[in-house]
């Protein structure tokens, strides 16, 4: 095949602008909630645990589907598989909207992470197909990776004044228009693929990985909840044997879910880990970072949402920079380096204090962003270049199961961390005989720390926002701590993982 027919048409660009579309949504969905928690938190009340689940539900559902939804796309066609995600997400965000409970609300976002695991796949996969020239296609990786970050510049913002003006109900019914736009946009500029002989379908490979997929995730939450109990126990113990048994299936089975020897190559194995990696870190402190800004700071939602822009600017410009910087050092040497900056960013956060400000976090976060934007971008192109064409769907798919299950496991993890921390420096230091209606809430959240000290008459109002602010200061900065040391450590390993990836992907597929 010669160089001309490789190019891709002006068709197959206007195309990909109408596949960034559902990637601006999913990530203006996720920095909106973030913003919007104070508020759903007033309205709605949820425990500190019902919080997290709010916020981890979507990702939770997202990453237990993800790889049968890859799957399934290549069998139904990706743009089918796109529009049908549309229409589930679109009729969530209403639920969503108009939620009256945080049951409701949880159901919604089950709902979301269901739409968001048809969408995910499809886009990706999608740009395999249309774009095969491979200096063309970093190129359309790198547009796609910086509209996620646009997305979550927009959303701030967007959200910010909705919430200003607006029930924080708004903040979802934005999703609406856009997934009609898309709807009407992909039958006339995406082009249907699918895998023309994509064999018998496995049920029983789809259950295996659903389950599995799904214990694992809650036995993180539950753990990084309530500690390593009973509970955890099971859950982890039956997620990892049903993934044993879905591993060997896989490897067993004519016509797989998955393609098994994908991890023979140790960049593959690589990508789909520092992509776990980065949206790992960029969940856990998206989240300390606007509750910082708003309730810390004293910012409304809209003020929160600019200076947020800043770091989400700075992930959209690592993701522009990194496919042509490939052409001049190492695909290793960037997706190292990007790890690096995630933990340089977060050391940086470790050193936020309740008199910084917003200077010191904007500096951290934008150090994180960029990281994550550079390493985001390579990971998806070796992910996508290991994989036969007509296979994209389901590779595609790990890569996004890693990076939706980071960003469970980063709300978990780095969420609880600072949930914890809270609660224990809140309760050790409260007055003996608090009032319950006043010492329960206070110790849950920070949120409600604030809310309950208008409470109190003075000074006990402006001790109890004190310490409230204190003991999430100190959460973050344990977070932060153990995510730099991490991250340190993970960018030593990926950097031995790629060690033979010396070649940046376009010039070793062209060699």
């Amino acid at each position: 095949m010669d160089g001309t027919t490789l190019k891709a048409t002006r068709r197959d660009w206007f195309g990909l602008s109408v596949l960034v579309i559902p990637i601006l949504l999913v990530s203006m969905d996720i920095s909106v909630l973030y913003l919007a928690l104070p508020a759903v938190a007033a309205d709605l009340e949820p425990s500190s645990n019902q919080t997290l689940w709010i916020l981890d539900l979507y990702g939770f559902f997202l990453a237990g589907l993800l790889i049968t939804m890859g799957s399934v796309g290549d069998r139904i066609g990706r743009r089918r598989l796109l529009m049908i995600g549309a229409s589930i997400f679109g009729a969530a965000s209403l639920i969503a909207a108009f939620s009256t409970t945080p049951e409701m609300l949880l159901v919604a976002r089950a709902l979301l992470g269901v739409g968001g695991a048809t969408i995910a796949p499809s886009t990706l996969s999608l740009i395999r197909n249309m774009f095969h020239d491979a200096k063309q296609r970093k190129e359309a990786i790198g547009l796609w990776t910086a509209g996620f970050a646009g997305g979550g510049a927009l959303g701030p913002v967007i959200g910010g004044f909705l919430l200003e003006h607006f029930w924080w109900g708004s903040v979802f019914l934005v999703n609406i228009p856009v997934m009609v736009v898309l709807l009407i946009s992909a039958p006339l500029l995406v082009p249907e693929f699918k895998d023309p002989s994509p064999g018998k379908f496995d049920p029983l490979g789809v259950a295996l990985s659903i389950a599995s997929m799904l214990a694992i995730v809650y036995a993180i939450k539950h753990g990084a909840q309530e500690g390593f109990d009973a509970a955890t126990i099971a859950a982890s113990t039956a997620g990892l044997i049903l993934g044993y048994l879905f591993v060997l299936r896989q490897q067993r089975a004519k016509h797989p879910l998955i393609d098994i020897t994908l991890f023979a190559e140790r960049a593959f194995g690589a990508a789909v880990f520092s992509q776990f990696l980065v949206i790992f870190s960029l969940t856990g402190f998206s989240l300390f970072a606007s509750q910082y800004l708003q309730l810390i700071v004293g910012l409304g939602p809209l003020a929160a949402g600019l200076w947020l822009l800043i770091p989400a600017v700075a992930a959209g410009v690592g993701a522009t920079l990194a496919p042509p910087l490939s052409r001049l050092i190492s695909t290793r040497s960037i997706i190292v380096g990007g790890l690096l900056l995630i933990a340089i960013g977060s050391l940086t956060l470790s050193y936020v204090g309740t008199d910084s400000g917003t200077g010191l976090l904007i500096v951290g976060m934008s150090l994180l962003t960029l990281g994550i934007g550079a390493a985001s971008t390579l990971n998806s192109d070796i992910v996508l270049t290991a994989a036969a064409p007509e296979k994209a769907g389901a590779a595609s798919a790990l890569s996004e199961t890693g990076a939706e299950l980071g960003g469970a496991v980063g709300i978990a993890i780095l969420g609880t961390i600072g949930t914890t921390v809270y609660r224990n420096g809140v309760q050790g230091a409260l007055p003996p005989g608090t009032p319950p209606e006043i010492a329960g809430p206070a110790s849950e959240t920070i949120g409600g720390g604030i809310a309950v000290a208008d409470l109190l008459p003075p000074p006990l109002n402006d001790a109890l926002r004190e310490l409230a602010a204190t003991s999430f200061i100190d959460g973050l900065e344990l977070a932060a701590l153990w995510c730099a040391g991490g991250m340190t450590l993970s960018a030593l390993v990926v950097f031995l993982l790629l060690r033979n990836h010396r070649l940046a992907p376009h010039v070793r597929e062209n060699t």
